[in-house]
């Protein structure tokens, strides 16, 4: 992977990481799959080598991600699904073509044949989106606490109260601006 692209966000959730390979959707947004060969990247990260990708299925990915985005976002704060996206996230699930398999650890993992296109890795990560929004899994649907991202993620934590999609950038930040602002408020120990 090259050194000038920004790091992927990855996390346990293969739709909600999708959705965050647009990142800071509130303020300055942060492309992590800007050209094709980072969509590879990004797959194979995650388990869905495939040998190429083009600008066309870059684009498809991307018209994935943001829809998945938008109704995982309505269905975090109970409003109905957006049309649109529904269909995109079937369209591509009824499209692709993976095999479910079962790990000696007991979990479920995708497997893409050896002539596997995006479409099919595509498949796997619209999947995964309907299981979670549709509620099929143990966690809940909710959005960064964080006013420049306002990411969608799955909230697995035992007390569902996560506030950050992730802890260590998202939640840094904001516990960091926090604790600034209280320095600035409060008066100096030194006087």
């Amino acid at each position: 992977m090259r050194a000038e692209f920004p790091d992927f966000r990855l996390g346990s959730v293969l739709a909600t990481s999708f959705t965050g390979t647009l990142s800071e959707r509130h303020g300055t947004p942060v492309e992590r799959i800007p050209a094709p060969h980072r969509l590879v990247d990004w797959l194979a990260l995650n388990g869905l080598a495939v040998k190429s990708c083009g600008t066309a299925q870059l684009g498809l990915a991307r018209e994935l991600r943001e829809s998945i985005h938008a109704a995982a976002t309505a269905a975090a704060t109970g409003e109905a699904l957006p049309a649109s996206a529904v269909q995109i996230i079937n369209d591509r699930s009824t499209q692709g073509r993976a095999a479910a398999v079962l790990t000696p650890e007991g979990r479920r993992r995708w497997q893409l044949g050896s002539g596997s296109r995006v479409e099919d890795a595509l498949g796997v990560i619209a999947a995964d989106a309907i299981s979670v929004i549709s509620d099929e899994r143990d966690g809940r649907l909710a959005l960064c606490a964080s006013p420049t991202c306002r990411a969608a993620f799955f909230d697995t934590s035992q007390s569902r109260t996560r506030k950050w999609c992730d802890m260590n950038t998202c939640g840094n930040r904001q516990k960091k601006a926090r604790f600034n602002a209280n320095q600035r408020r409060s008066p100096s120990s030194a006087e």
